[in-house]
């Protein structure tokens, strides 16, 4: 029986990226984000894919999204991002507020919808997108440090309480990834700024370098746990180490 797999923030970047290998490797995927043009055009584009609108931060989307499944084998918490990047005396309380409720509370919401049958399949896999900014902190990275380090606390937890369980629990943690929106959306819009992150980085982590990390984690054995995989570009030894080439 073809396994089906759920992407939550799949109409962009990682999450888009996920999709479209996940359904290379055979799976019916189910790809969930709020805005359904692109999921659509990815529909159109990729057989094996199935667009679902979800807002992560609503408990009635993500219930409807639940009833709308007969099964779920794998479910990828992807949806999430960072905004701003002041220090922690001047961020803005609303700015940190909707970082928890996508990144935390958003997968912690799925996470409770789709257990039963990720349980129920006898061979789920639950893989957490989260981030090397939730195990190193980081001047400016307040919000989104705090946000991360909450989901990987969370799947430690998974981890330990469905111990004996038909499920594996696993946490990607990407460093540097150039998307076409992480960046812009953390620097409110300002594509110069967002730019500049990644000038003289050769060669950053793509979103379909991660997505082929968790179409791996997602294929192994059913015996074989995946606990947390760090994956950055060569160029990037830790958050304040980065190679840059100067022209």
């Amino acid at each position: 029986m073809t396994k089906t797999v759920v992407v939550t923030g799949a109409s962009s970047g990682i999450g888009r990226a996920t999709a479209r290998r996940l359904a290379a490797e055979g799976f019916d995927v189910v790809a969930a984000a709020r805005r359904r043009d692109l999921l659509d055009e990815l529909a159109a584009e990729v057989p094996g894919i199935r667009p679902v609108t979800l807002d992560v931060t609503s408990a009635e989307s993500v219930g409807e999204l639940a009833a709308s499944l007969h099964r779920c084998d794998v479910l990828v918490n992807n949806a999430g991002g960072a905004i701003g990047l002041e220090p922690v005396a001047t961020g803005d309380v609303g700015d940190w507020r909707r970082m928890y409720e996508t990144n935390v509370i958003g997968s912690l919401r799925v996470t409770q919808a789709l257990l039963p049958k990720l349980v129920a399949s006898g061979d789920g896999v639950l893989l957490m997108l989260t981030s090397v900014a939730g195990l190193v902190s980081y001047e400016g990275g307040g919000g989104y440090n705090a946000a991360k380090h909450a989901q990987t606390s969370m799947t430690e937890v998974l981890r330990l309480e469905l111990c004996g369980q038909p499920v594996r629990i696993v946490e990607i943690a990407p460093g540097m990834v150039h998307t076409e929106e992480f960046s812009l959306n953390r620097f409110r819009g300002d594509a110069d700024r967002a730019a500049k992150i990644y000038d003289g980085v050769p060669d950053p982590l793509s979103a379909d370098d991660v997505a082929d990390a968790i179409a791996w984690c997602v294929t192994r054995p059913s015996h074989v746990n995946i606990d947390r995989l760090v994956i950055r570009p060569r160029a990037q030894a830790a958050q304040h180490k980065i190679h840059r080439v100067t022209s």
